[in-house]
């Protein structure tokens, strides 16, 4: 299937308060976002019009923009209904939706005091990440860069530098045949995967590492919480490379993963069942709920 390019698609981009078409939503080339990662940006989706938990969204890019200085001028709630805006214009109701937030090209140094906040809104078909049968789950293959220590990166926020490391750790296991890549933190212990959190279940358990260096995922705390409902002891620790081998399921959890089984991470295999299975369907089910019903079973 041919690739359309992103810059070349019929539709509108919310772009600081105003809809403006799809085209014509360009930056100067000389903006601070672009040569020093001084922008953050949500992944989000929408089911059946509803973006799924779109305000813990919403807030988390307003604290992301304020963990690497700056506020996004714009209110939880216009941000809100900037998305919806978005998606009505763009006649979508099952959609991906990005927001992102970054400094402008009034000044082009190390120190960006006097830029302007920009933020902008793009929606699109987003399928399945990993394909309809994802069931059968994907290969994961270990990655050559390791996430770093809140000591050296803002790493509570999601900010577009921190990916750089993904993208790289993505494309080197890609040309090994893998689907995605695991990363290890700086200290050597299991972080996640290039885009998206990890669970393990380990005697009967939902191990998952503790997120100290990486994002506490919107969609992982949803997995979470569906699991302990479902009578599932979870367990938030430090994991340890060699502690993988003990377990029976693995599966990655994610906005655009959504949840998906993991069948191998370099010589080990696993076999996706029924924890996989059942946290699968009631995700899928939580997702297209209405907002009023997801906000009461999160809150159970």
């Amino acid at each position: 299937m041919a690739l359309v390019p992103f810059d070349d698609r019929d539709g509108w981009i919310w772009w600081d308060g105003s809809l403006v078409p799809w085209r014509d939503a360009k930056l100067h080339v000389l903006s601070h976002g672009l040569h020093y990662a001084s922008a953050v940006f949500e992944g989000e989706r929408a089911y059946s019009g509803n973006v799924f938990r779109l305000r813990d969204h919403t807030d988390r890019l307003i604290n992301s923009g304020r963990l690497l200085g700056f506020e996004i001028p714009f209110t939880a709630e216009q941000i809100d209904a900037a998305c919806i805006e978005t998606l009505a214009a763009n006649k979508l109701t099952n959609a991906y939706v990005r927001p992102i937030a970054w400094r402008g090209s009034e000044m082009l140094a190390v120190s960006a005091q006097h830029t302007k906040i920009h933020l902008a809104i793009a929606v699109w078909e987003w399928p399945s990440y990993f394909g309809a049968d994802r069931m059968k789950g994907i290969r994961l293959g270990h990655a050559p860069w390791k996430r770093p220590s809140p000591e050296t990166a803002p790493t509570a926020s999601k900010a577009a530098g921190l990916y750089m490391i993904g993208t790289l750790s993505k494309h080197a296991v890609e040309a090994q045949g893998y689907d995605d890549a695991l990363m290890l933190d700086w200290r050597g212990y299991v972080a996640e995967a290039s885009g998206a959190n990890i669970f393990f279940v380990i005697d009967g358990e939902l191990h998952t590492p503790e997120p100290d260096c990486f994002l506490d995922g919107i969609t992982r705390r949803s997995v979470m919480t569906l699991a302990k409902k479902k009578q599932m002891k979870v367990v938030q620790r430090h994991i340890k490379p060699e502690e993988m081998g003990k377990a029976t399921e693995v599966f990655l959890a994610g906005t655009a993963a959504e949840v998906t089984p993991v069948r191998a991470i370099g010589d080990l295999t696993f076999t996706p069942g029924r924890v996989c299975e059942t946290l699968m369907a009631d995700y899928t089910a939580l997702v297209n709920s209405s907002p009023a019903d997801v906000a009461k079973v999160l809150a159970a």
